[in-house]
């Protein structure tokens, strides 16, 4: 799969297009993805993902940005591993962008530098300065087909990244994962934090992760996948209220059956269950305490389920 940041492409033989955040790249997501490639694999076309970044709602929300379900590097590793796109083209969502006219966008881009022949998105689809384009404007250039993505369902609600956000946010893992199609997963490089875990017997390696805001919060039983194999865990995901008054959520992961070195290597955290919300202890005696508990239900919780 090819990763285009900031060039324009061209693709003589004609492409097959779709246009979205793919946040999540849930279940409804690769349905839109299979059928792009049945239809691209049909007209001989090929198959092409616009994805924005930063999102568009992250760009005209700044001071309240929306919950981000997966970095730019997580998603596109996620698209990759749909097998159906030929290229991503990453396009910086910036304020000259953000001015660019709905027709702009369908000449120069779909166009000109896509050579758009087959043209799948949903039918609120909105797009260009002020949102001036829609569905109806599409369909009406004769150079492509446009036709509208196919809805999925999941336990009869639609799939959809808000339907994981709202998941998330109430600790619901298993609806999320079912709506995903796949664990909810994090990842990044561990780096060097101030290694308390280690001195109240649980050492932890803290992920560093792009700097979005996340729906999650609290501990969770998580599995963990590392250049050195897979291991299951428990994962705390917030300011830490006890012992830091940052603001900034922290990923803190501690690995059963692993004493290794970590630091520098990229790991990814898939979540699996939620034990508790964060919680604020009398003093750190306390917290250690808490953490053991934690352990321990995690790997009861680990015992009664079949992978």
């Amino acid at each position: 799969m090819n990763i285009i940041f900031g060039t324009h492409p061209f693709v003589p033989q004609g492409s097959a297009v779709t246009i979205g955040n793919f946040d999540g790249v849930h279940t409804g997501h690769l349905h839109i993805l299979q059928t792009l490639k049945q239809q691209a694999e049909q007209r001989q076309l090929a198959t092409t993902a616009i994805i924005f970044e930063p999102q568009p709602t992250e760009f005209f929300a700044q001071q309240s940005p929306p919950y981000r379900l997966t970095p730019l590097r997580d998603k596109i590793q996620l698209l990759q591993q749909s097998g159906c796109l030929k290229t991503v083209w990453v396009q910086r969502f910036t304020p000259n962008f953000a001015n660019k006219t709905a027709h702009d966008f369908i000449q120069h881009i779909l166009l000109g530098h896509l050579n758009t022949r087959y043209l799948l998105v949903g039918d609120d689809f909105r797009f260009g300065k002020a949102r001036g384009g829609d569905f109806e404007l599409l369909q009406s250039y004769s150079q492509f087909e446009t036709q509208n993505t196919p809805s999925v369902l999941v336990s009869g609600c639609r799939a959809s990244s808000t339907a994981v956000r709202q998941a998330l946010a109430a600790g619901d893992l298993r609806t999320a994962t079912q709506i995903l199609g796949h664990a909810y997963t994090l990842s990044g490089h561990v780096k060097h934090g101030a290694k308390l875990g280690r001195t109240i017997g649980c050492p932890t390696a803290n992920v560093h992760l792009p700097k979005h805001s996340y729906a999650l919060r609290g501990v969770f039983v998580v599995r963990v996948l590392t250049a050195f194999g897979k291991y299951h865990g428990v994962a705390s995901f917030g300011v830490n209220p006890t012992v830091s008054n940052t603001l900034t959520p922290k990923l803190e992961v501690h690995l059963f059956d692993y004493s290794g070195n970590l630091y520098g290597e990229r790991i990814d955290v898939q979540f699996l269950h939620k034990l508790r919300d964060e919680e604020k202890f009398a003093d750190l005696t306390t917290l250690q305490q808490q953490i053991q508990q934690d352990m321990l239900d995690a790997q009861t919780w680990l015992a009664n389920i079949v992978f």
